[in-house]
């Protein structure tokens, strides 16, 4: 019998429930469908829910609801969603500007990998990248599924500042900086979409569970939706993917 899912307090005010001891699809899909399925419960003095990469934790009001009530309706609900639960994702384009002052480290990544910068752009460019979750800065997206061969060490030395939008390799991960911070990432290009904006609701769009697909622009089209963004015409392209999710 499978030692998962296990039950962990976290203080006198959240609930960890861990789902699997190694990183994947089909985890962290059980991840996102239990978080719904808690969402969804309406329970009295549960706050919030916050999924990872394998696991799960909620915040709840001990005042409202004790840690032993709350695991039991937890696990009269947990069966089934082992399974997966089979709904549409999203696929969220994410226009990008590879190379030169807007991603300096392309070079360093295709000399150590042994191929060109036209490579690691079709390389990075042709994979839909699943987001496992959300975190490190407000609309970071973590990313799973990119190829090895552009696998790329972090930095030695962490740059003290990184452009916002920024698009980044570090190992055997990809991301985007959603607002300027430091990091040691290879910045390999930029895209002009806002990933994290205070005054917008929702300040985040992209939500685990989401996949991405970075779209090749030059300079010209960079520069037309870094434009409607700033005016607040310009919408995500989003597509409906026939995905267990």
């Amino acid at each position: 019998m499978s030692q998962y899912p296990r039950f962990l307090p976290v203080g006198d005010k959240a609930l960890c429930i861990e789902l699997g001891d190694s990183i994947s699809e089909a985890t962290n899909r059980w991840v996102h469908g239990l978080s719904r399925e808690i969402g969804s419960l309406g329970a009295r003095g549960v706050l919030e829910v916050v999924p990872t990469y394998r696991s799960l934790v909620v915040y709840y009001d001990p005042q409202s609801i004790s840690y032993a009530d709350l695991t039991s309706r937890i696990r009269e609900m947990e069966g089934p969603l082992g399974e997966g639960e089979a709904v549409a994702a999203r696929l969220v384009e994410i226009p990008t500007l590879y190379g030169g002052e807007y991603g300096p480290d392309i070079g360093d990544v295709a000399e150590h990998n042994g191929i060109s910068e036209a490579e690691v752009i079709e390389i990075h460019s042709s994979a839909d990248y699943l987001v496992y979750m959300m975190g490190f800065l407000p609309g970071f997206p973590y990313l799973g599924g990119m190829s090895e061969r552009i696998a790329t060490p972090r930095l030695k030395t962490p740059r003290s500042a990184i452009p916002a939008g920024s698009v980044a390799i570090a190992e055997r991960q990809t991301g985007i900086y959603p607002v300027e911070s430091p990091g040691g990432w290879r910045l390999i290009g930029r895209t002009p979409i806002s990933l994290f904006d205070p005054g917008r609701e929702p300040p985040v769009e992209i939500e685990p569970g989401d996949y991405l697909r970075f779209v090749q622009v030059d300079e010209s089209e960079y520069v037309d939706v870094q434009s409607r963004m700033r005016a607040g015409t310009y919408a995500l392209v989003m597509h409906q993917m026939g995905r267990t999710q």
